[in-house]
Order: C-alpha cells, then sequence, then structure tokens
C-alpha cells in the first residue's frame, strides 16, 4: 500500500520506472562527463595568487607571510605554468592573457629568452588585446606614460596583468597605480582569507556547542515531519520525469535555440547575452517539475497548518537565525570534506560552469542575472523539491534519517559533477537536519541562498 492507502495507476507507474531509468543513465553520464570539464579550481587559486603579488608590498610584516605566503611570486610562476601545459597536453591553444602573464613574469625573473618566446606565440593571437601589447613590448620602444596605461586598461583579466603591462610599456608607479592597486589587493585578499577562516572558526564553536548539548540530553526535540501526501511513485515522477527528463534534457533542447534567437533579434551582446541565457535556461528548467507539483498538490485536497510544503516564512527572524547557525555548522564541515577529497583525489575538473562565468564576469547586468539565478531562483527551487517534497516523502516511508540521507544524495548528483559531489552531499545532509530540526522548507531556502551568496560574492571579489 502506498500513501493514503491508494495504489498509483498501472501507467503512472510505468511511466516513473521507464524516466527513472533514463534520468539514471543521463546523471551517469553527466558525472562521468564533468570529469572531462574544466575546474575553476585553478582559476580561482591563480586569482588569490595575483592578489598575493600586488597586496604584498602593502601588508604589515607580521600578517605578509601568513595571507601573501612566503614567496608569492614563485607559487604564481608554478600556477601559471602547470595551467598553460595543462591546457596544451589538453590540445587546446592556452589562453592569451595566460601566456601574456607568464611572460611578463618571466621577465621579472630575467627570464627574457623564455618570455620572448610566449610573446612571439602571442602574435599569432590577431585581434586580441594581448596580441596588441606583445608587439608593442617586442618593439622595445617605451611608450608615453598616458599610452602605456591605456593599451594596458583594454586587458580585462584582472589588475595585475594591467599593473605589470602597463610598466613593461614605459609607466611609472604613479600612472600604472601600483600604491592604489597594492592596497585594494590587500583588502581584498583579506577579506577572502581572514572572513572565511574567522566564519569557520564560529562553525566549530556552534558544531561542538550543538554535539554538547545532544551528549547531554539538552537538545531541543525535533518537531513532527510534516509534509504532501504524496507516494514514492509520484515523487519518481516529479523528479525523473518533471527535473530530469522534462527539464535537464528536453527544455534545452527546445528554449535554447529559441532563446539565442530572441537575444540575437534584440542585439544582446557578451557577456550580458550569457547572464540572461542562464537565467532563461533556469527558468525554464523549473516550470516543468513545479507544474507538476502544483497539480499533484492541488489532488490532495486541503493541506495542514502551514501548507503541504511547510515554507513558514513567519517569523522571519526565527528562519535567519536558524539558517544561519546551521551554515555556521554545515561551512567547516563542507570545508573538511572538500580539503580531504583534494588530498586524495587532487582536483577531479568539472566545476559547475557558472562559477566561471561568474569569476570572469565584469559586466554588472550579466553578474545581476547570474546572481538572482544562483540565490534566489536555485535556492527556491532545489529546496522545494528536494527538501520540501523528496525528504518529508522518504522520511514518512523509510524513516527520518533515510530521507534526510536520500535527499542529500540526489541533491548532490543532480548538480552532475563528480568532482563537487562529497561536499554537496554534506551540505545536502546539513540542509536536511535543518528542515528536521525547524520543521521549515523557509529556513532551508535562506540558508541555501546564504551559502550560494558566500560563494557568488567570494567569486566577484577574486574575479574583480
Amino acid at each position: 500500500m502506498t500513501a493514503g492507502g491508494i495504489q498509483p495507476r498501472g501507467w503512472k507507474v510505468a511511466v516513473a520506472l521507464l524516466s527513472l531509468a533514463l534520468s539514471l543513465l543521463l546523471w551517469l553520464n553527466g558525472l562521468i562527463d564533468s570529469l572531462g570539464r574544466p575546474s575553476v579550481g585553478n582559476d580561482l587559486n591563480r586569482r588569490q595568487l595575483e592578489l598575493a603579488v600586488l597586496a604584498s608590498p602593502q601588508l604589515p610584516g607580521p600578517l605578509r607571510a601568513p595571507l601573501a605566503g612566503t614567496d608569492p611570486l614563485a607559487a604564481l610562476d608554478e600556477a601559471l605554468g602547470s595551467q598553460i601545459t595543462d591546457t596544451e597536453e589538453a590540445g587546446q591553444p592556452a589562453a592569451a592573457d595566460l601566456l601574456l602573464e607568464r611572460s611578463l613574469l618571466l621577465q621579472r625573473q630575467g627570464k627574457r629568452l623564455q618570455a620572448n618566446a610566449l610573446l612571439g606565440e602571442l602574435r599569432q593571437r590577431e585581434g586580441t588585446p594581448e596580441q596588441r601589447v606583445a608587439v608593442a613590448l617586442e618593439s622595445g620602444q617605451p611608450k608615453p606614460a598616458s599610452e602605456a596605461r591605456q593599451l594596458a586598461g583594454s586587458l580585462r583579466q584582472g589588475p595585475l596583468l594591467q599593473q605589470w603591462s602597463c610598466l613593461e610599456l614605459g609607466g611609472d608607479a604613479q600612472t600604472c597605480q601600483v600604491e592604489a592597486t597594492g592596497r585594494r589587493a590587500a583588502g581584498q585578499l583579506l577579506a577572502v582569507t581572514l572572513g572565511p577562516l574567522l566564519v569557520m572558526l564560529l562553525g566549530v564553536a556552534l558544531l561542538l556547542r550543538e554535539l554538547w548539548l545532544r551528549w547531554r540530553g539538552r537538545a531541543t526535540a525535533l518537531p513532527p515531519l510534516v509534509g504532501p501526501a504524496l507516494t514514492g511513485v509520484d515523487v519518481v515522477l516529479l523528479i525523473a520525469t518533471g527535473f530530469v527528463v522534462i527539464g535537464e534534457l528536453l527544455t534545452p533542447l527546445l528554449i535554447a535555440p529559441l532563446l539565442s534567437g530572441l537575444l540575437t533579434a534584440w542585439q544582446v551582446g557578451s557577456p550580458l547575452r550569457e547572464g540572461l541565457s542562464v537565467l532563461g535556461l533556469y527558468l525554464a528548467l523549473m516550470a516543468a517539475p513545479l507544474l507538476f507539483l502544483a497539480l499533484m498538490l492541488r489532488g490532495l485536497g486541503p493541506g495542514p497548518e502551514g501548507g503541504w510544503l511547510q515554507f513558514r516564512w513567519q517569523p522571519l527572524g526565527l528562519n535567519l537565525r536558524r539558517a544561519l547557525k546551521v551554515f555556521l555548522i554545515a561551512l567547516p564541515l563542507v570545508s573538511l570534506v572538500g580539503w580531504m577529497q583534494a588530498q586524495i583525489w587532487g582536483d577531479p575538473g568539472g566545476s559547475n560552469p557558472l562559477l566561471e562565468l561568474v569569476l570572469k564576469s565584469h559586466n554588472l547586468p550579466a553578474l545581476a542575472c547570474f546572481g538572482f539565478t544562483a540565490v534566489v531562483l536555485a535556492p527556491l527551487f532545489e529546496e522545494t523539491i528536494f527538501r520540501g517534497v523528496l525528504l518529508p516523502v522518504a522520511g514518512r516511508e523509510l524513516g527520518n534519517g533515510w530521507g534526510v540521507l536520500i535527499s542529500a544524495a540526489v541533491f548532490g548528483v543532480a548538480h552532475l559533477s563528480l568532482g563537487e559531489l562529497p561536499p554537496l552531499f554534506v551540505l545536502g545532509l546539513g540542509l536536511g537536519w535543518l528542515r528536521l530540526s525547524s520543521g521549515r522548507l523557509g529556513a532551508c531556502v535562506l540558508m541555501h541562498a546564504l551559502w550560494n551568496g558566500l560563494t557568488f560574492t567570494n567569486l566577484v571579489v577574486l574575479g574583480s
């Protein structure tokens, strides 16, 4: 028997099984393919090392080594060389900004032959700002300070590349804004290192306190787990048919060409084009599963107090406090799992493509599209599916613990990144625990938004 004592119709079971089999194949293929996708980890490491090089002269002596490292220039040299080698070994040409930055670094180290070889390679990249800078550098004739600054300013891949290019082209320290850029970089480096460290220390303290309370038997009792009276077949139809087959498979095939045509007709250029594409495709992906869910809930009749999904947004302050508490507790655990994975596996690649788009975008409207998708739409949609429906239905059938585990596993796999799967699974456990302990889906949405918001802000700070 299923929930409510009603057996699902045969056609529903057949569609559910077929969709489940197809979804498993699609997800397995997506996880395997993720190993061949580039990782944003290399770019993040490069950005942080660039900040360290810029900030090092401006940092107080006691903070210089802990924040910037003992030799940030050597560390950046190694990172750039590794990225260029990895790209070329994959059969692709290295990015022009990588070649130019490595060439300028080699010039600073007195390795002019190697630097000139990279400049020669850049000459082939016609039409790029890096090629114009390379030609100017090869001429050996210093430019007037204002012209050097203007030519370096055409480069869009970070302040270090602009500053080094400006100086090598003939600009002076004042024209190339060496001191101002260093102070700004020092502030950014503090924000992306000390900020998360302090937050993680607070999270560890809260985790120890929570474990102590539970060991002493003084923890708050869990509220009843309330959720929609759906069957397991309904949940499979919602996730496998609505989310995976229609949302992830068919929607991009149907909507992407239409969206691309509209953006072309409206003459929307890059990078706003990418921002609107991400926003439009995510809205389209949400449509089918949310329509499925609306029809399913409508057939259940009047729901319990707080609704079938138990969003229970009010009081908002209570939801925010609970979301922030579990967010802080989850942060060190997710970081620990990510660190352990890096020690065992290295960087398997396969980051979410949105991360790289955010890191490399300097267009405010495009960033607004990325931010709205990541911080508003994704938490609302994913929490509705995974903690609003899957967790309580699985919890009712198998027990609360299994409900949390299953929802966390499906949540992790659904992101189609084998390299990010372990940290996402731990994050899903934290979100599931929040759903159980608070009895509120709204708190989960807020915690998810906090998590994505922190990631988004960190990428914007490093990429700015």
